[in-house]
């Protein structure tokens, strides 16, 4: 596969921007989160694997930044492409039209999800599925996040939260400071210079209608997600890295692994919902192990 971007024209007509990197017999794609974010933590990936000699491939999903943004505005639109089922077959799509088989999943947060579903569901294709920062239900995250934000703010700001939800006032100014708080402490904890923006890259309309205003409330179809009944049917070797300063429960990703007939947990000191940005050194290190262990047939359980 050719190195660099190309831009992918679906069977739907619209465009998604890719990206490859590296060059080598093992094929990664990576799934970004959101719903709604870019791919650009995944910038790196293929400098960091080289030496395994992985070839990196990475896209931004539809409507988000680079790829083309359909008007969600038409309720027509938002029902056909703003769905699980459309996010899940677009990866299916793009492995396809760039020729990946017998390759790794990656994906973080949103894109976690979507390889749980991928693997359940294409999971023939795969060689092995590397889930980050993703649990396999939303109401074991609405505890946890309640948890978090509970212990990291005064109990009159969290009441203050709660009201704001409760009326809807997304943007009130106080809010979002302390949203911010809670994101520096649990989602972006090294706050990455490298990837800061001008102008806002998230794709609100997507985020919005899955997630809602922000990571510390769940307002939008993604309090539907639950796979706890089907995840033993995933049956590659699988890798679960976590954040232990993060959004999603440990706990939680302690069940899955041993739900998960192949798989293994790995967190990483220091890191919050996007480690391998907060602590780079470890999560690289677990990754690598497990690409290493699964090549060489030495991966267990």
């Amino acid at each position: 596969m050719k190195q660099g971007t190309t831009i992918l024209t679906l069977d739907n007509g619209y465009h998604l921007w890719t990206n490859t990197q590296g060059k080598g017999d093992i094929q990664l794609l990576c799934l970004h989160g959101g719903p709604g974010g870019t791919h650009e933590y995944w910038e790196n990936f293929g400098e960091k694997l080289a030496d395994l000699g992985v070839q990196v491939s990475m896209y931004d999903q539809l409507g988000s930044f680079y790829s083309d943004q359909p008007d969600y505005s038409d309720p027509e639109i938002a029902k056909k492409y703003l769905s699980y089922d459309y996010f899940l077959d677009e990866v299916e799509e793009v492995r396809q039209k760039l020729g990946l088989d017998n390759f790794y999943l990656i994906g973080q947060s949103w894109g976690g999800a979507l390889t749980m579903m991928y693997a359940l569901k294409y999971g023939q294709h795969l060689k092995g599925a590397i889930i980050s920062s993703m649990i396999d239900n939303i109401d074991e995250y609405v505890v946890h996040i309640n948890q978090v934000r509970e212990e990291a703010l005064p109990a009159d700001a969290v009441a203050f939260m709660k009201d704001c939800e409760a009326k809807g006032d997304w943007d009130n100014d106080r809010y979002q400071g302390y949203v911010d708080i809670l994101n520096k402490g649990y989602v972006d904890r090294k706050q990455p210079p490298a990837i800061s923006h001008l102008i806002s890259t998230m794709a609100t309309p997507v985020y919005n209608a899955f997630q809602g205003d922000n990571e510390f409330v769940v307002t939008g179809k993604l309090k539907e997600f639950d796979l706890r009944d089907q995840i033993q049917n995933i049956k590659v070797p699988t890798l679960l890295t976590f954040g232990e300063h993060e959004t999603m429960p440990v706990s939680s990703a302690k069940r899955m692994a041993k739900q998960i007939p192949h798989a293994r947990l790995e967190t990483t000191p220091n890191g919050g919902h996007h480690h391998m940005i907060d602590n780079a050194p470890v999560y690289f290190a677990h990754l690598e192990k497990f690409i290493k262990d699964v090549e060489s047939g030495n991966f267990n359980d």
